[in-house]
Protein backbone atom coordinates (compact mmCIF):
# COMPACT_ATOMS: atom_id res chain seq x y z
CA UNK A 1 0.00 0.00 0.00
CA UNK A 2 1.48 3.26 -1.12
CA UNK A 3 0.78 6.37 0.96
CA UNK A 4 1.14 9.70 -0.81
CA UNK A 5 1.54 12.83 1.31
CA UNK A 6 -0.06 15.91 -0.27
CA UNK A 7 2.18 18.90 0.23
CA UNK A 8 0.62 22.35 0.18
CA UNK A 9 1.58 24.41 -2.85
CA UNK A 10 4.01 27.23 -2.09
CA UNK A 11 2.82 29.42 -4.97
CA UNK A 12 -0.48 30.35 -3.31
CA UNK A 13 1.09 31.99 -0.29
CA UNK A 14 3.04 34.72 -2.07
CA UNK A 15 0.01 35.63 -4.22
CA UNK A 16 -2.04 36.11 -1.09
CA UNK A 17 0.69 38.29 0.36
CA UNK A 18 0.78 40.32 -2.83
CA UNK A 19 -2.97 40.76 -2.78
CA UNK A 20 -2.83 41.90 0.82
CA UNK A 21 -0.18 44.47 -0.03
CA UNK A 22 -2.29 45.79 -2.91
CA UNK A 23 -5.31 46.08 -0.67
CA UNK A 24 -3.31 47.97 1.92
CA UNK A 25 -2.09 50.36 -0.77
CA UNK A 26 -5.59 50.92 -2.13
CA UNK A 27 -7.02 51.60 1.30
CA UNK A 28 -4.19 54.03 2.02
CA UNK A 29 -4.77 55.87 -1.29
CA UNK A 30 -8.49 56.12 -0.73
CA UNK A 31 -7.91 57.43 2.77
CA UNK A 32 -5.50 60.09 1.41
CA UNK A 33 -7.95 61.08 -1.31
CA UNK A 34 -10.73 61.42 1.22
CA UNK A 35 -8.55 63.65 3.35
CA UNK A 36 -7.69 65.83 0.36
CA UNK A 37 -11.35 66.06 -0.62
CA UNK A 38 -12.21 67.10 2.91
CA UNK A 39 -9.51 69.78 2.85
CA UNK A 40 -10.49 71.09 -0.59
CA UNK A 41 -14.21 71.04 0.18
CA UNK A 42 -15.60 74.59 0.26
CA UNK A 43 -16.20 75.79 3.74
CA UNK A 44 -19.34 77.80 4.45
CA UNK A 45 -17.33 80.94 5.15
CA UNK A 46 -15.17 80.75 2.02
CA UNK A 47 -17.84 80.23 -0.68
CA UNK A 48 -17.51 82.21 -3.97
CA UNK A 49 -20.85 83.84 -3.37
CA UNK A 50 -19.54 85.32 -0.14
CA UNK A 51 -16.54 86.73 -2.08
CA UNK A 52 -18.89 88.45 -4.51
CA UNK A 53 -20.86 89.89 -1.65
CA UNK A 54 -17.63 91.27 -0.20
CA UNK A 55 -16.78 92.88 -3.57
CA UNK A 56 -20.23 94.40 -3.76
CA UNK A 57 -19.80 95.79 -0.28
CA UNK A 58 -16.47 97.32 -1.30
CA UNK A 59 -18.01 98.90 -4.39
CA UNK A 60 -20.82 100.34 -2.33
CA UNK A 61 -18.31 101.73 0.16
CA UNK A 62 -16.37 103.46 -2.65
CA UNK A 63 -19.51 105.04 -4.05
CA UNK A 64 -20.49 106.29 -0.63
CA UNK A 65 -17.00 107.71 -0.14
CA UNK A 66 -17.18 109.61 -3.46
CA UNK A 67 -20.53 111.06 -2.58
CA UNK A 68 -19.21 112.21 0.75
CA UNK A 69 -16.17 113.87 -0.85
CA UNK A 70 -18.34 115.71 -3.39
CA UNK A 71 -20.70 116.84 -0.69
CA UNK A 72 -17.91 118.08 1.57
CA UNK A 73 -16.00 119.98 -1.20
CA UNK A 74 -15.79 123.72 -0.50
CA UNK A 75 -17.50 126.11 -2.92
CA UNK A 76 -15.61 129.32 -3.72
CA UNK A 77 -17.24 132.32 -5.42
CA UNK A 78 -16.05 133.33 -8.89
CA UNK A 79 -13.46 136.09 -9.14
CA UNK A 80 -14.65 139.40 -10.44
CA UNK A 81 -13.11 141.06 -13.50
CA UNK A 82 -11.53 143.77 -11.35
CA UNK A 83 -9.82 141.16 -9.16
CA UNK A 84 -8.44 139.36 -12.17
CA UNK A 85 -7.05 142.58 -13.59
CA UNK A 86 -5.42 143.49 -10.29
CA UNK A 87 -3.44 140.22 -10.24
CA UNK A 88 -1.94 140.86 -13.71
CA UNK A 89 1.34 142.72 -13.89
CA UNK A 90 1.67 145.75 -16.13
CA UNK A 91 3.42 144.88 -19.40
CA UNK A 92 5.49 147.30 -21.44
CA UNK A 93 6.44 147.28 -25.13
CA UNK A 94 8.97 149.45 -26.98
CA UNK A 95 8.52 150.03 -30.72
CA UNK A 96 11.60 151.49 -32.48
CA UNK A 97 10.96 154.40 -34.86
CA UNK A 98 13.24 154.96 -37.90
CA UNK A 99 15.02 158.34 -37.96
CA UNK A 100 13.12 159.54 -41.04
CA UNK A 101 9.78 158.89 -39.30
CA UNK A 102 10.49 160.85 -36.12
CA UNK A 103 9.48 164.23 -37.59
CA UNK A 104 6.14 162.95 -38.99
CA UNK A 105 5.52 161.22 -35.65
CA UNK A 106 5.94 164.49 -33.75
CA UNK A 107 3.48 166.21 -36.10
CA UNK A 108 0.87 163.43 -35.84
CA UNK A 109 1.49 162.60 -32.18
CA UNK A 110 -1.99 163.70 -31.09
CA UNK A 111 -3.58 161.41 -33.67
CA UNK A 112 -1.28 158.54 -32.68
CA UNK A 113 -1.66 158.41 -28.91
CA UNK A 114 -5.38 159.30 -28.97
CA UNK A 115 -6.67 155.92 -30.30
CA UNK A 116 -4.22 154.01 -28.09
CA UNK A 117 -5.53 155.63 -24.91
CA UNK A 118 -9.21 155.91 -25.83
CA UNK A 119 -9.85 152.63 -27.68
CA UNK A 120 -7.37 150.29 -25.97
CA UNK A 121 -6.86 152.03 -22.62
CA UNK A 122 -3.06 151.95 -22.81
CA UNK A 123 -0.47 154.36 -21.44
CA UNK A 124 1.78 155.82 -24.17
CA UNK A 125 4.87 157.99 -24.23
CA UNK A 126 7.45 159.00 -26.85
CA UNK A 127 11.07 158.40 -25.87
CA UNK A 128 13.01 160.88 -28.00
CA UNK A 129 16.38 159.81 -26.61
CA UNK A 130 15.90 156.15 -27.58
CA UNK A 131 13.83 157.03 -30.66
CA UNK A 132 11.02 154.68 -29.77
CA UNK A 133 7.42 154.70 -28.56
CA UNK A 134 6.70 152.97 -25.25
CA UNK A 135 3.24 151.58 -24.50
CA UNK A 136 2.11 149.99 -21.23
CA UNK A 137 -1.02 148.33 -19.91
CA UNK A 138 -3.00 150.00 -17.14
CA UNK A 139 -6.06 149.38 -14.99
CA UNK A 140 -8.22 150.75 -17.82
CA UNK A 141 -7.02 148.10 -20.29
CA UNK A 142 -9.92 145.76 -21.04
CA UNK A 143 -8.68 143.37 -23.75
CA UNK A 144 -5.88 140.86 -23.26
CA UNK A 145 -4.43 141.49 -26.74
CA UNK A 146 -4.61 145.28 -26.47
CA UNK A 147 -0.83 145.60 -26.09
CA UNK A 148 -0.17 143.62 -29.27
CA UNK A 149 -2.75 145.64 -31.22
CA UNK A 150 -1.17 148.88 -30.05
CA UNK A 151 2.28 147.64 -31.04
CA UNK A 152 1.03 146.73 -34.52
CA UNK A 153 -0.59 150.16 -34.89
CA UNK A 154 2.62 152.03 -34.01
CA UNK A 155 4.70 149.68 -36.18
CA UNK A 156 2.40 150.31 -39.16
CA UNK A 157 2.85 154.06 -38.74
CA UNK A 158 6.62 153.61 -38.44
CA UNK A 159 6.65 151.66 -41.72
CA UNK A 160 5.03 154.58 -43.53
CA UNK A 161 1.26 153.96 -43.44
CA UNK A 162 -1.13 156.84 -42.82
CA UNK A 163 -2.63 157.22 -39.36
CA UNK A 164 -6.19 156.81 -40.66
CA UNK A 165 -5.23 153.58 -42.39
CA UNK A 166 -3.33 152.23 -39.38
CA UNK A 167 -6.33 152.81 -37.07
CA UNK A 168 -8.08 149.96 -38.90
CA UNK A 169 -5.67 147.58 -37.15
CA UNK A 170 -7.22 148.61 -33.82
CA UNK A 171 -10.83 148.26 -34.93
CA UNK A 172 -10.64 145.07 -37.02
CA UNK A 173 -9.21 141.70 -36.04
CA UNK A 174 -8.42 140.17 -39.44
CA UNK A 175 -5.89 142.75 -40.67
CA UNK A 176 -2.19 141.92 -40.98
CA UNK A 177 1.09 143.42 -42.14
CA UNK A 178 3.30 141.79 -44.76
CA UNK A 179 6.74 143.02 -45.80
CA UNK A 180 9.21 141.80 -48.40
CA UNK A 181 12.00 143.12 -50.60
CA UNK A 182 12.42 143.12 -54.37
CA UNK A 183 15.56 141.00 -54.10
CA UNK A 184 13.49 138.28 -52.44
CA UNK A 185 11.64 137.89 -55.75
CA UNK A 186 14.44 138.54 -58.23
CA UNK A 187 17.99 139.81 -57.91
CA UNK A 188 18.16 143.13 -59.76
CA UNK A 189 20.84 145.81 -59.84
CA UNK A 190 21.23 149.32 -61.24
CA UNK A 191 18.73 150.47 -63.83
CA UNK A 192 16.88 147.15 -63.78
CA UNK A 193 16.04 147.69 -60.10
CA UNK A 194 14.93 151.27 -60.76
CA UNK A 195 12.68 150.17 -63.63
CA UNK A 196 11.09 147.47 -61.42
CA UNK A 197 10.27 150.07 -58.76
CA UNK A 198 8.87 152.33 -61.49
CA UNK A 199 6.64 149.52 -62.83
CA UNK A 200 5.22 148.95 -59.32
CA UNK A 201 4.51 152.64 -58.68
CA UNK A 202 3.39 153.61 -62.18
CA UNK A 203 3.02 157.13 -63.51
CA UNK A 204 2.04 159.41 -60.59
CA UNK A 205 1.37 156.28 -58.51
CA UNK A 206 -1.38 155.04 -60.83
CA UNK A 207 -0.39 151.37 -60.75
CA UNK A 208 -0.02 151.30 -56.96
CA UNK A 209 -3.44 152.92 -56.46
CA UNK A 210 -5.03 150.47 -58.91
CA UNK A 211 -3.61 147.48 -57.01
CA UNK A 212 -4.78 148.98 -53.70
CA UNK A 213 -8.35 149.58 -54.91
CA UNK A 214 -8.67 146.21 -56.65
CA UNK A 215 -7.31 144.17 -53.72
CA UNK A 216 -8.65 146.40 -50.91
CA UNK A 217 -5.22 146.81 -49.33
CA UNK A 218 -2.75 149.58 -48.57
CA UNK A 219 0.76 149.50 -50.04
CA UNK A 220 3.90 151.42 -49.05
CA UNK A 221 6.95 151.55 -51.34
CA UNK A 222 10.04 152.30 -49.27
CA UNK A 223 12.97 152.07 -51.69
CA UNK A 224 13.42 148.32 -52.30
CA UNK A 225 11.08 147.28 -49.47
CA UNK A 226 7.34 146.80 -49.98
CA UNK A 227 4.82 146.78 -47.10
CA UNK A 228 1.22 145.61 -47.52
CA UNK A 229 -1.62 145.93 -45.00
CA UNK A 230 -4.91 144.06 -45.37
CA UNK A 231 -6.64 140.73 -44.83
CA UNK A 232 -4.91 137.45 -45.61
CA UNK A 233 -6.56 136.85 -49.00
CA UNK A 234 -6.27 140.47 -50.09
CA UNK A 235 -2.57 140.56 -49.22
CA UNK A 236 -2.04 137.49 -51.39
CA UNK A 237 -3.79 139.15 -54.37
CA UNK A 238 -1.72 142.35 -54.04
CA UNK A 239 1.53 140.42 -53.56
CA UNK A 240 0.93 138.31 -56.67
CA UNK A 241 0.33 141.45 -58.76
CA UNK A 242 3.49 143.12 -57.43
CA UNK A 243 5.58 139.99 -57.99
CA UNK A 244 4.42 139.75 -61.60
CA UNK A 245 5.41 143.41 -62.12
CA UNK A 246 8.85 142.77 -60.63
CA UNK A 247 9.36 139.79 -62.94
CA UNK A 248 8.69 142.02 -65.96
CA UNK A 249 5.00 141.65 -66.80
CA UNK A 250 3.51 144.71 -68.52
CA UNK A 251 1.05 146.76 -66.43
CA UNK A 252 -1.81 146.10 -68.89
CA UNK A 253 -1.61 142.36 -68.28
CA UNK A 254 -1.60 142.92 -64.50
CA UNK A 255 -4.64 145.21 -64.79
CA UNK A 256 -6.55 142.50 -66.67
CA UNK A 257 -5.77 139.97 -63.95
CA UNK A 258 -6.87 142.42 -61.24
CA UNK A 259 -10.17 143.03 -63.05
CA UNK A 260 -11.00 139.32 -63.07
CA UNK A 261 -10.01 138.97 -59.42
CA UNK A 262 -12.09 141.99 -58.34
CA UNK A 263 -15.14 140.70 -60.26
CA UNK A 264 -14.82 137.33 -58.49
CA UNK A 265 -14.60 139.09 -55.12
CA UNK A 266 -17.77 141.05 -55.86
CA UNK A 267 -19.63 137.87 -56.83
CA UNK A 268 -18.54 136.19 -53.59
CA UNK A 269 -19.65 139.20 -51.58
CA UNK A 270 -23.12 138.96 -53.16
Amino acid sequence: MVVVHAQPSTSAAPTQKKNRRKLHKKTANTAGNDAEMQESAPQPGNSPNNGREDDDELMIDDENADVQVDGSAPAFPALSAAAQRSTLKSEIRRIPIPPHRMTPLKKDWVNVFGPLTEILGLQVRMNVHRKCVEIRTSKHTKEVGALQKGADFVKAYALGFDVNDAIALLRLDDLYLDSFEIKDVKTLHGDHLSRAIGRIAGQDGKTKFTIENASRTRIVLADTKIHIMGSFQNIKIARDAIVSLILGSPPGKVYAGLRTVSSRMRQRAL
